[in-house]
């Protein structure tokens, strides 16, 4: 077949439609491979961003993009004429949910008529966004069929969850094995040939059902393990337990246990989302997913007893949170990371300002945060701005906190990290 023979000669074009923490990645791997790579992105700042030379993601430098912009490798647009020029079609787009917690799929469904309008014979579209089992088949395929062209037999189409981990050093884009399931054999069979000139590790699986749920399973893993260990620490916290020590105590075990760390409530854009994709898409079909659910709803208390902790921390030195000035240390999702999507601080900072707390925080990847009509910029980590917080949070661990310095200066400080584990000060609360 022509279409494979153009992958595995890289003489294909290659298109990714989404510039963000897993789109960008993934183009910049295709160029790195030696495609012809064109990104296409509606936010015309993020497109003008990328063609000066600026990444506007940390886990992919200005010094790659600078390098394959230069060697016509890769190319930023927000023209989706440039669809009608690609072999590939990579959709990496978001998928947040409602207030009402149901699945957002406007931005699919925006990306794939837009393909539509542009889409010809012999082109293989993939989708990477997170999403329910059955997206692809029930949602995707039949706007990209509205052009008369037949799936399967005039264009390919296929579904690869991304597996992005941002920040982290080990796993990349291209060493994260890919798992790819089609619609037919055949799309599962060129989307495996494409991925292959990229990837190290392909993992074909029978559907895009199969591979939709996949990604799901993965974070709700994580979710419900997450959630077990958050109960753990609520649960500790009121028998006076240190539940760190536990964790650590049970974790030298050298089978049936894997450990995970309770934490100020979950961040990011897969643990607290994708679950409830699961969840809703169960509910469709008459079935409950009550363990997935209530993992959910610990994970969503974990800000209000964090909360709660700095109220008690105040209360020790007879102090209320109305008029208190609390201070916050680190407010992005995940350590060493310039991302807030979903991050618990949010939910703190919103209702610490609600109980009448005077909120300030530091933060070296993140210069301001606005929530409705407030906006807080990050403050420098000094001698003054600790002294004159009646309480210190440790939100986020990031490594350029200078912790002794922070228990030094503090009143009182409540670490919900357990980045303060070498500390046995008296004015450490933990969580």
């Amino acid at each position: 077949m022509e279409l494979k023979e153009n992958f595995r000669s890289k003489n294909a074009k290659i298109g990714v439609i989404g510039l963000g923490y897993v789109g960008l990645a993934l183009a910049v791997e295709f160029a790195k491979s030696g495609f012809n790579v064109i990104g296409i992105d509606k936010n015309p700042e993020k497109v003008k961003s990328i063609n000066n030379c600026k990444s506007p993601i940390m886990d992919v430098s200005d010094k790659d993009i600078q390098q394959f912009l230069g060697a016509g490798k890769l190319e930023a647009v927000a023209d989706f004429e440039r669809v009608s020029e690609l072999d590939s079609i990579s959709i990496c787009v978001p998928t947040p949910l409602r207030k009402t917690k149901d699945p957002d799929m406007s931005f699919i469904v925006d990306a794939t008529n837009q393909i539509t309008k542009f889409l010809r014979k012999g082109q293989l579209i993939i989708l990477e966004s997170t999403t329910y089992p059955g997206t692809t088949d029930e949602l995707v395929l039949p706007i990209l069929e509205e052009s008369g062209l037949k799936a399967g037999v005039d264009f390919y189409l296929a579904f690869s969850p991304e597996r992005v981990d941002p920040g982290n050093a080990k796993f990349k884009t291209k060493n994260i094995p890919k798992v790819i399931g089609g619609i037919t054999p055949e799309c599962t069979e060129l989307a495996t040939c494409l991925y292959e000139q990229v990837m190290e590790t392909i993992v074909p699986v029978s559907s895009t059902k199969v591979a939709e749920t996949v990604k799901l399973l993965e974070n709700t893993f994580r979710s419900v393990n997450i959630g077990l260990v958050n109960e753990m620490a609520l649960m500790c916290s009121n028998l006076g337990i240190n539940v760190w020590e536990v964790i650590d105590a049970a974790a030298t075990k050298p089978f049936g246990f894997m450990p995970f760390y309770p934490g100020p409530g979950l961040g990011g854009h897969c643990i607290p989302i994708d679950p409830f994709y699961l969840s809703w898409k169960a509910k469709m079909s008459g079935f409950e997913a009550r363990f997935i659910e209530l993992a959910a709803q610990v994970n969503g208390l974990m800000p209000h007893f964090v909360v709660e902790k700095i109220a008690n921390a105040l209360n020790s030195v007879k102090q209320s949170v109305n008029g208190s000035r609390v201070h916050l240390l680190g407010v992005a999702y995940k350590s060493d990371m310039n991302d807030v999507r979903e991050a618990p601080s949010l939910d703190i900072i919103s209702v610490l300002l609600a109980k009448g707390a005077i909120v300030t925080y530091s933060d070296s990847y993140i210069p301001e945060i606005k929530l409705n009509d407030t906006l807080l910029k990050a403050q420098p980590v000094t001698e003054e701005t600790l002294g004159i917080a009646d309480c210190v949070a440790v939100i986020t661990d990031h490594k350029d906190f200078d912790y002794e310095f922070i228990v030094n200066n503090s009143n009182i400080v409540v670490d919900t990290r357990n980045a303060l584990k070498d500390f046995k000060d008296s004015h450490i609360v933990r969580l």
